[in-house]
């Protein structure tokens, strides 16, 4: 759902099919409600999800919905797919279908998802201005050196895109697992930084997004529903 914005006057006009000047009238004698609050002012900006009653009428009640799901390996990121479970089918909300997926991880990565009806917050948190760090944990075939420090921190040349990856902070967690911290979400990115010295990836997940971490709680395959304060801080 898109967070639009939009002003109050046009909105009713076009709800009501009315013109401007009944809608100034409507105002004027405090018919309108903007979330239970009588609204005066016409220049008044408004979002999908204010609330609106008009003349006692309740004309937009949307609920803004943000979702962390413990995605498992084996699912797709997607709302529909023919062939696989999708992230949706795990879910058990009677609003599941408005949602939408912030940030897709690959088949075979496990982790934090998050799903959202908030268009405007998911772009906050995907645009790449606005440098949210996504954290993995990666399980390797071989050992681990510290030249991958320095090689993920420099970035790596990718001839394809032609385009050089933005630093990325590499952790050695042990000898065959590290710690990535990116800033971006480049096709199959950190499978092919680690290709680079030939060493293939077993395990990838992802354990926080910003400042949100996977909830330790949240069983495989289970979702809850994020706290204000976990959705107004993600990225502060």
């Amino acid at each position: 759902m898109s967070l639009g914005k939009s002003r109050l006057d046009r909105f009713i006009a076009m709800h009501c099919q009315i013109s401007r000047r009944d809608v100034r009238l409507m105002l004027a004698q405090g018919q309108v409600l903007v979330d239970g609050v009588i609204a005066r002012d016409i220049d008044e900006i408004i979002t999908s999800f204010s609330n609106i009653v008009i003349d006692g009428q309740i004309v937009q009640a949307n609920t803004p919905h943000y979702i962390m799901l413990h995605k498992p390996i084996g699912v797709v990121s997607a709302t529909k797919d023919e062939q696989h479970k999708t992230v949706i089918d795990l879910l058990d909300y009677t609003f599941k279908a408005q949602l939408h997926i912030v940030g897709r991880l690959d088949l075979n990565t496990s982790g934090l998802l998050l799903l959202t009806n908030d268009s405007r917050w998911s772009e906050q948190l995907t645009q790449p201005m606005n440098k949210v760090t996504k954290r993995y944990v990666v399980t390797l075939e071989n050992k681990l050196t510290d030249d991958y420090i320095d090689a993920f921190a420099n970035g790596m040349y990718f001839e394809y895109e032609d385009i050089t990856t933005k630093p990325a902070k590499l952790t050695i967690i042990s000898e065959y697992q590290a710690e990535v911290e990116l800033i971006e979400g480049r096709y199959h990115q950190i499978k092919r930084m680690f290709g680079r010295f030939r060493n293939p990836v077993m395990a990838l997940h992802r354990s926080a997004i910003g400042k949100l971490q996977l909830d330790n709680e949240l069983a495989v395959g289970l979702s809850r529903q994020l706290t204000d304060n976990e959705v107004s801080n993600i990225n502060n």
